[in-house]
């Protein structure tokens, strides 16, 4: 449970509803070559389509040379900050790392 620091009162369900409407992800592809590509965003499925290149958008340019991909991991984060922090820290991994996350979610 949050608390408020100066009060020790539970944050506000408006504050909780406000939360949820953002919520972010950050997400393992396996690229058609075999490697892993790894953002976040606050919508996965339509973010696989634009990296497949289904949706006009701003899919990535590493995996645009590299389709099709799958989505291999996702995970929910309370805020994009915490969602960039979780990234960066699986950008980070190995390869081999990385595959052994990947098939622990499957």
């Amino acid at each position: 449970m949050v608390l408020l620091s100066a009060v020790c009162r539970p944050v506000t369900r408006v504050i909780y509803r406000r939360a949820i409407m953002s919520q972010w992800f950050v997400y393992v592809l396996q690229c058609a070559d075999g490697t892993y590509y790894t953002g976040v965003t606050t919508d996965v499925e339509r973010r696989v389509r634009e990296h497949n290149g289904e949706l006009a958008g701003k899919g990535a340019k590493y995996t645009s040379a590299r389709r099709p991909v799958r989505l291999t991991h996702s995970e929910i984060a309370l805020n994009r900050s915490d969602a960039q922090i979780r990234e960066y820290v699986i950008r980070s991994l190995s390869r081999k790392a990385k595959a052994l996350l990947v098939a622990r979610k499957a």
